[in-house]
């Protein structure tokens, strides 16, 4: 028996949040960081996929044409450019010269780290909050676009999740990197980037209630979700990959692992 939509809405913000904390947390104090670099392959195949195979189709499908969605996937994409220019959202991946504490102070060879720069060793309390809040309001729109997902079909809101968790780890990465070099201890960094990711818990119900009662809005979240994985995916990761000259076999194939995952999930959708 299918457990109520709003139980697995919720239980999909906890996996999505949680799952993605755990993963950094253990690269970040312990795995090979080559782990963290092949996620972004299998990330990049993911949202690629669910953008174009999962979340675009069910928001044609819902009622939409096509010159309806697609100016609003450009305006998407166009938004959440803006909003990252404006510090107002973040997923962007910096490059090598960023503070690794995992390392013990060396500089890190790896580029999947968030893109914020502390000003000298240690940051400052003000620096290390904006990142825990802007991360919060990052899970909570995650939190919504999981809801919306979920009432088209549940089966695309658990695609989208996976997608979702995939695609958090290099960045909750960054995150663990940035708090640890401003001085946090592992605990703490640990226990403050579980609460930021928990965000997307009231985001998920919020999403749940509003659009419950008004589900013409829901392929245009979708289509708004399908923006968001395709402007991390191209903005963010691909450039990533491009720079990769190690493991160039595994990298092809994890990528289409990730869309591998999406093609057979959409065999079985609806």
């Amino acid at each position: 028996m299918q457990a109520p939509l709003l139980t697995q809405i919720i239980l999909a913000c906890l996996l999505g949040g949680l799952l993605s904390v755990a993963a950094a947390a253990l690269v970040m104090f312990g795995l090979p960081r080559k782990w963290l670099s092949f996620t972004v392959s299998f990330s990049t195949g993911l949202l690629l996929a669910t953008a174009t195979l999962h979340l675009l189709p069910e928001a044609l499908e819902s009622g939409l044409t096509p010159r309806e969605v697609f100016p609003l996937l450009l305006g998407g994409i166009l938004t959440f450019f803006m909003l990252e220019k404006f510090a107002l959202w973040r997923h962007a991946h910096a490059s090598a010269n960023e503070t690794d504490m995992h390392q013990g102070g060396q500089q890190c060879d790896d580029h999947t780290h968030s893109h914020h720069h502390l000003h000298g060793p240690t940051g400052s309390e003000g620096e290390t909050l904006s990142i825990l809040v802007g991360d919060g309001f990052h899970n909570f729109t995650d939190g919504l676009l999981i809801a919306a997902a979920f009432l088209a079909d549940p089966l695309l809101g658990w695609s989208t999740t996976l997608a979702i968790i995939a695609h958090e780890v290099p960045q909750e990465a960054g995150d663990f990197a940035i708090l640890l070099a401003a001085g946090w201890k592992r605990g703490r960094a640990l226990f403050w980037n579980g609460v930021s990711s928990l965000t997307a818990v009231a985001g998920g119900i919020l999403g749940y209630f509003a659009l419950d009662s008004t589900r013409d809005w829901i392929p245009y979240i979708i289509t708004i979700a399908a923006a968001s994985f395709l402007y991390i995916a191209i903005a963010d990761l691909m450039p990533r990959l491009k720079r990769e000259t190690k493991s160039v076999g595994w990298h092809g194939l994890l990528l289409a692992a990730g869309i591998a995952v999406v093609v057979f999930g959409n065999t079985h959708s609806h």
